[in-house]
């Protein structure tokens, strides 16, 4: 090797280090240059590659640099996840413990097993519960003996049952128009519509503002609201349980900032307040709600603020004992009649918005259109059609 060669040997390999910041370049180009000025003798050749934890050394004469990197942090564990996991699973559809709120029944503890109910007229589409005033008074649709007089007289459609016949005749023409629902009639009691559940007293102040207090919390705190609600028109002292509740004429003097300390918001507190203020002014009237057409009653009650549909169809079913209500926003409801007419409700897909359908709403009139007059009931049964979870329901 001449003196010439071993000169470009040293200056090569006597030149300063690149920075650890670029390391992976300059050292690259730097060794490939003096590759090719030393020629075959003395071919540089690849380092070759070391386990991370092993010390720096000396690959063929050359240095071998570690590139510090950077701290790796620590994945956290996923479940694997399948492809159809990513979508919304759908909601659960027990009917609202709401519902027995609305329903709310008052004076039917004096009828036990030893003491029949009275048997009474009623007909499909006028309210057959006994309404209290706020007065204090009852009143029914029809007197206790059947009217000999013509509807023309009476201004109401003639009865076609009576409190003792009325669930029998329904769950009769139920299976009629379709004999899977005999299993359902067979396993499950409706009492809402029995002759003991037709005589609870309804006073449809109290239900419907209890119905206002519990949207949106617990049962627990709907109570809560709605003796603390009773209490602040009484003396300190006396049980919610037993007091009555406050007329509406109480309510609608009552000042919004003292109606919320019973633990209401300032607009359920709004709502109630205004609700009572229809009922003392007449624009509602026991005398509308009992003999009104469901249409009627509906168109009213849902112009009240804070009752939307769906709580007028509960309390037009559970709390006036209408028989052919049908509400098709329910998902309880809506679930029941899809099992019911053979769609699998388990691969339901959510519609636009993430809004749950197991059925449309014209698909469901149409299926339930031969259940009329007693819809009512044909609604309560597709609660349980699916194995809905209706211990919500109590003895409903």
């Amino acid at each position: 090797m001449s003196l010439r060669r071993s000169g470009r040997v040293s200056s090569a390999t006597a030149s300063p280090l690149p920075q650890a910041s670029s390391i992976d370049t300059p050292i690259n180009g730097q060794r490939k240059r003096a590759a090719s000025s030393l020629g075959r003798e003395t071919k540089a050749k690849k380092p070759k590659s070391k386990p991370a934890d092993s010390p720096n050394g000396a690959d063929n004469g050359q240095p071998t640099f570690k590139v510090p990197e950077p701290p790796v942090t620590p994945l956290r564990k996923s479940r694997k996840v399948s492809t159809t996991s990513n979508k919304k699973p759908p909601p659960l559809t027990p009917t609202p413990s709401l519902v027995a709120v609305i329903r709310a029944g008052y004076s039917s503890a004096d009828i036990d097993d030893a003491t029949p109910p009275p048997d009474r007229p009623v007909e499909p589409h006028v309210t057959n519960a006994t309404l209290v005033t706020p007065g204090g008074t009852q009143s029914v649709a029809y007197t206790d003996a059947l009217p000999d007089s013509t509807p023309s007289k009476t201004g109401l459609p003639r009865p076609t049952a009576t409190t003792n016949t009325l669930l029998e005749k329904a769950c009769a023409h139920l299976i009629s128009v379709d004999s899977r629902m005999k299993p359902l009639v067979e396993k499950h009691h409706c009492h809402v519509f029995s002759a003991k559940g037709l005589a609870e007293h309804i006073d449809p102040f109290r239900s419907l503002s209890s119905g206002i207090m519990g949207q949106q919390v617990s049962g627990a705190a709907a109570k809560s609201i709605k003796n603390k609600f009773i209490l602040l028109f009484h003396e300190e002292g006396q049980d919610p349980e037993t007091a009555k509740f406050p007329t509406p004429a109480q309510v609608a003097a009552t000042d919004i900032t003292r109606l919320r300390t019973a633990g209401l918001s300032q607009r359920k507190a709004e709502y109630i307040q205004g609700l009572a203020e229809k009922f003392n002014t007449g624009e509602l009237t026991a005398d509308m709600l009992m003999k009104g057409t469901d249409e009627e009653v509906m168109e009213k009650l849902i112009a009240v603020r804070g009752l939307g549909k769906w709580s007028v169809e509960m309390f037009a079913c559970f709390g006036l004992k209408r028989t052919d209500i049908l509400s098709t926003g329910d998902l309880g409801v809506q679930r029941g009649m899809a099992a019911f007419f053979g769609k699998d409700v388990k691969k339901l897909k959510a519609k636009g918005g993430n809004k749950w359908k197991y059925m449309s709403e014209q698909d469901m009139l149409d299926k339930s259109a031969p259940f009329a007059p007693y819809r009512s009931l044909f609604m309560w049964y597709m609660w349980r059609a699916e194995d809905v979870d209706v211990d919500v329901l109590g003895t409903l």
